[in-house]
């Protein structure tokens, strides 16, 4: 239906409300549409089924349009939208992505609504940080997924040991399972994001930042003895020194069944399952370990933040779609659903009788786990990587102090204006 324009006294009041303002309803000509942009699988329907007659049901003027995007080339999407090209009201992007489409100054501030509806103190802070540039949050938290160690349980049981608590079980157990034939554990030699909970976990930073300049920090002593750590482990085993998770895929090397574990989100599970049927039912999931038995090790915290573009037609009742789906009703039913970590850690008791999305929700609550520094320019750092080249030649015999000198610098000029 066609909405006729707001007469100029409405249209005032409409600017001043503090969430915008759709045609009074009741009127016959309040029918408007709120367009919403997923990426492709992060969602099931029938969570989208359930969520949409809830809040059409609430709000009778309503109709939400949901379009799945590719991650593929979702930037340039992103960027010609905030633009004002074919606009939409919500999008889901990754939570490291928000800072560099909140350098544009086109994203809505949403700090109030983070505040007054939505308790933004409790999200798990690997979600939350992506999202606050420079004290306003611009990114709200929808879920959280984050690496855990799968393993076979019939190896494990085979050599006796059990799931590991801290470093030291975790190379001691390893290297039980090292033998006979039999990959301790499958770690290839750029899995940076591994290495980027490690780094925390020990104190350390990927890169710090000074008066607005970010510096690279993979030559801190904290950092050097991370790699030291990743070092150690990777040679449990049979990966690749010089290629990451994908070259090749880990899920089917792990599914020939001579691997008792990998570091992989839980979808990772899936696919080995779906090379090999003969592992149904025997495989199991740790947190990634830390460096003591009283928590587990921190984690690369990954997962999805909605925006809202200044310039969405329907910002108003947008504001009031992100807040539905950031609740803790939706948190729960999108945590068990898709298996993924609710946005705060004291929902963690949703996904309680999940083992996987149980593992990866302590994970990501333990002390440092969080998301790759907050600079605009970080996927420039992604694209280069010069961590990934770093630990190879590290892990081909190459002076450690040395090359995390260059990498780091190689980060710092990436991150540098200009």
């Amino acid at each position: 239906m066609r909405i006729r324009p707001l007469p100029p006294a409405v249209a005032l009041v409409c600017a001043l409300a503090l969430t915008g303002c759709g045609i009074i309803p009741g009127t016959g000509e309040d029918q408007r549409t709120v367009r919403i942009w997923l990426m492709k699988d992060s969602v099931s329907d029938d969570f989208l089924d359930r969520f949409a007659k809830d809040f059409e049901k609430k709000h009778p003027s309503v109709k939400l349009e949901f379009t799945f995007q590719d991650w593929t080339g979702i930037g340039k999407k992103v960027h010609a939208a905030l633009e004002g090209k074919d606009t939409p009201d919500v999008i889901e992007v990754g939570n490291t992505q928000v800072a560099q489409y909140a350098e544009t100054d086109a994203l809505t501030n949403l700090t109030l609504e983070s505040v007054r509806d939505l308790g933004g103190d409790e999200w798990l802070p690997g979600l939350a940080e992506p999202g606050n540039i420079n004290g306003s949050q611009f990114g709200i938290p929808w879920y959280a997924a984050n690496r855990v160690v799968i393993y076979n349980k019939d190896l494990f049981e085979r050599e006796g040991v059990e799931p590991p608590k801290s470093y030291a079980e975790w190379i001691e157990i390893t290297k039980k399972l090292n033998r006979g034939g039999t990959q301790g554990i499958y770690l290839p030699g750029q899995d940076w994001y591994t290495l980027a909970g490690f780094i925390w976990e020990e104190g350390g930073e990927l890169a710090n930042e000074s008066d607005g300049d970010w510096i690279g920090a993979l030559d801190s002593p904290e950092a050097l003895r991370a790699m030291k750590f990743y070092k150690k482990l990777q040679a449990l085993g049979k990966g690749p020194k010089n290629a990451d998770e994908q070259t090749p895929p880990q899920s089917g090397v792990f599914a020939k069944g001579d691997v008792a574990q990998m570091i992989d989100t839980p979808g990772g599970a899936t696919q080995i399952v779906k090379n090999n049927p003969a592992l149904k039912g025997k495989l199991g999931y740790f947190p990634i370990p830390g460096k003591s038995r009283k928590e587990p090790g921190a984690v690369f915290t990954g997962g999805s933040d909605l925006i809202i573009p200044k310039k969405a037609p329907q910002r108003g009742t947008a504001i009031d779609v992100v807040t539905e789906l950031a609740s803790e009703r939706w948190q729960t039913d999108l945590a068990q659903t898709m298996s993924y970590v609710p946005n705060k850690e004291a929902l963690a008791n949703v996904i309680a009788d999940q083992e996987s999305t149980r593992a990866m929700a302590r994970g990501a609550a333990a002390k440092g786990s969080k998301a790759t520094p907050n600079s605009a320019k970080w996927a420039d750092v992604e694209t280069d990587n010069p961590i990934k080249a770093y630990m190879t030649v590290v892990l081909q015999g190459g002076r450690m102090d040395r090359n995390a000198k260059v990498a780091s610098d190689q980060i710092t000029r990436l991150l540098s204006p200009g």
